[in-house]
């Protein structure tokens, strides 16, 4: 059976996710404007670094939930990923629609709202209520496949 559009879409947001070197999860982002893919996203970290699953995970070694203390993880998330290489290749994301395996947390909410994104497709949900809010509020459509 043919897939639909967001099928074929969010099957290839987790096919990016299999690059992630995340210990915790893998996820995979893909922003995709007239049914054609712009870019696409994995969390890990930045470039020229040693990634987390080389280096280690300080959120793990110190027993931080899920949700708790992002800014001192050394990876980068999948959605920003995915906008900071639009951004870097000159690429408008205005109007675009990101597919991504994990619904995004308030950070990477709020860079896909200013990055002009109109719509987000998840596979999954994220504990984070303010990022749910926050795009609501911006106009945002967050749909969630679980």
């Amino acid at each position: 059976m043919r897939p639909s559009w967001d099928q074929y879409f969010m099957e290839i947001a987790r096919q990016v996710a299999t690059r992630s070197t995340c210990l915790r999860r893998h996820v995979g982002a893909v922003i995709v404007q007239d049914k054609r893919i712009l870019c696409t996203g994995y969390n890990g970290a930045p470039r020229g670094m040693e990634h987390c699953d080389v280096a280690g995970c300080l959120r793990e070694e110190l027993h931080i939930p899920s949700g708790q203390r992002q800014e001192i993880c050394r990876g980068l998330h999948a959605e920003q990923n995915a906008i900071i290489q639009a951004a870097l290749h000159g690429v408008s994301t205005e109007g675009a629609t990101l597919y991504v395996t994990f619904q995004p947390c308030i950070t990477c909410a709020k860079m896909s709202i200013n990055a002009g994104i109109v719509r987000i497709v998840c596979a999954s949900t994220y504990p984070d209520e303010l990022s749910r809010k926050m795009l609501d509020e911006a106009g945002v459509l967050l749909e969630v496949w679980e």
